[in-house]
């Protein structure tokens, strides 16, 4: 992290204060080179198709398969629901990190940001225009949560069937480990400006009717009212925010809600 950011109010347009937080934080333009053998960004699916529901073949199934191929699962519930808090930590983080290190946050409408559903962090999302909008958090919350989120929400449920529960339990989690992130890098950096900055911006975030009672927030730590599958995972287990302190013996919908 820029040992001395202050909140810009506008942002840099290759967003490069990101660059130091870490892959999922990392978000390129279509100016940025490609530095890795694969497809021309500009060329990807954007995350409007992969939201849609009404065909069967779209980005979002190619990534659950992708998610699934790689941990080894038959359980098309479980790798969607591995494969949503992916893309919700990938968004929390770059929504909340501009937040709070420009005071600005880029407009992420589903339309300007491209998608590789079989790349990962940091080259599987390009913006097309980096636009500034308010670094506040309604307008993280909207950008977030409704236009992204919700239909992606909906597209799992129609598809998969994974339990709303579930995948709101999920975006919690995302946005508690992303914000966790953002106070350690900032405490190790001397800014405690920044790391009050985002504590306050993800306690007005977690009460958000669509994230209210997801868990149970203590400081920067969070434990989840939910549980996302992954201890069914083959080598799985529990995660460090789980509702469960180890893996259920149950039904195999179990922890589903």
């Amino acid at each position: 992290m820029d040992p001395n950011p202050e909140p810009d109010p506008g942002l840099a347009p290759d967003l490069v204060a990101l660059r130091s937080l870490g892959g999922f934080f990392v978000l390129h333009t279509l100016a940025d080179p490609r530095p890795t053998v694969g497809e021309d960004p500009a060329q990807l699916p954007t995350l409007a198709e992969a939201y849609a529901t009404y065909a069967d073949d779209t980005p979002l199934t190619w990534r659950v398969t992708t998610v699934a191929e790689r941990l080894r699962t038959r359980e098309a519930r479980v790798a969607a629901s591995i494969a949503h808090q992916g893309l919700a930590a990938r968004l929390w983080s770059i929504a909340l990190g501009c937040a709070v290190l420009y005071g600005r946050t880029p407009d992420l409408d589903p339309p300007l940001l491209r998608w590789d559903p079989c790349g990962s962090a940091p080259y599987d999302l390009w913006l097309t225009r980096v636009s500034p909008l308010p670094g506040d958090a309604a307008t993280v919350a909207d950008t977030v949560l409704r236009r992204h989120l919700a239909p992606l929400e909906a597209a799992l449920r129609t598809r998969y069937g994974v339990a709303a529960g579930l995948l709101r339990g999920n975006s919690g989690s995302a946005l508690a480990a992303a914000a966790r992130e953002l106070d350690r890098r900032a405490r190790e950096d001397g800014r405690t400006d920044l790391a009050d900055r985002a504590r306050a911006l993800t306690g007005t975030l977690f009460a958000h009717p669509l994230l209210r009672g997801t868990g149970t927030r203590t400081g920067t730590a969070f434990r989840r009212h939910s549980c996302c599958l992954y201890y069914r995972v083959p080598g799985g287990g529990v995660c460090g925010d789980c509702c469960f302190t180890s893996p259920p013996r149950s039904s195999p919908r179990a922890a589903s809600g």
